[in-house]
């Protein structure tokens, strides 16, 4: 059973964390509007952030407009993002996402949780990433890396998104949120990793509940 770290504990993985990946604080996705990492976020569900963004930057440049894609056939998006994975969804989505927009919200992106989650296709992982990203709110995103690392670590102890999410509201300091999000998902994808994770590289060990109950 994972055990929560102390508060102490968890400011040295924050610090840790820090030193490690010092300069990650934006988005590993490709956007230049709300709009745009909302659509890229989307479609970053089972899917590699590299691939999205090769996907969008050449799709954003014949649409990236929520009248863009709302004017679009299905078929015509689903052309676009066919290499993204579950693209159908994606692409029926993308769309109504897009007309709803236009209809509920004056074409404008919120900004709050209640309002992101009414989009279809937009969960809290995606409200939480164009909410920290595209207007600097505070807010900490549960990717598949963020709840493996974090429950391993001792951050958060959780077998689901939504009390992880809860955990590390509560543990981390708020005004690290969004760049925790960043540096935990470089963590996983470096030394963390779902299958054989790296640990004896790993700088956090000596913290990490994980590696002490499996020694």
């Amino acid at each position: 059973m994972i055990i929560i770290l102390n508060k102490s504990e968890i400011n040295e993985v924050v610090d840790r964390l820090d030193q490690m990946y010092p300069n990650l604080d934006k988005s590993f996705l490709d956007f230049t509007t709300p709009f745009e990492l909302l659509i890229a976020t989307i479609l970053s569900a089972q899917c590699t952030d590299v691939r999205v963004n090769k996907v969008t930057s050449n799709m954003f440049k014949f649409a990236n407009t929520p009248e863009d894609f709302s004017n679009m056939d299905i078929k015509e998006i689903e052309s676009y993002i066919k290499t993204c994975g579950l693209y159908k969804n994606k692409a029926k989505n993308i769309k109504n996402a897009s007309i709803m927009l236009i209809r509920e919200f004056d074409g404008k992106v919120p900004n709050n949780m209640k309002d992101l989650t009414k989009l279809p296709g937009v969960g809290r992982k995606t409200a939480n990433v164009v909410m920290s990203n595209a207007f600097g709110i505070d807010a900490i995103a549960v990717d598949t890396h963020v709840q493996r690392v974090s429950n391993r670590i001792g951050l958060a102890a959780s077998k689901d998104v939504l009390n992880t999410e809860k955990d590390l509201r509560k543990n981390l300091p708020k005004e690290k949120w969004s760049k925790l999000h960043h540096q935990i998902i470089a963590h996983g994808r470096k030394i963390c990793k779902a299958r054989n994770p790296l640990c004896e590289e790993c700088d956090l060990r000596d913290l990490c509940e994980d590696y002490k109950e499996r020694r």
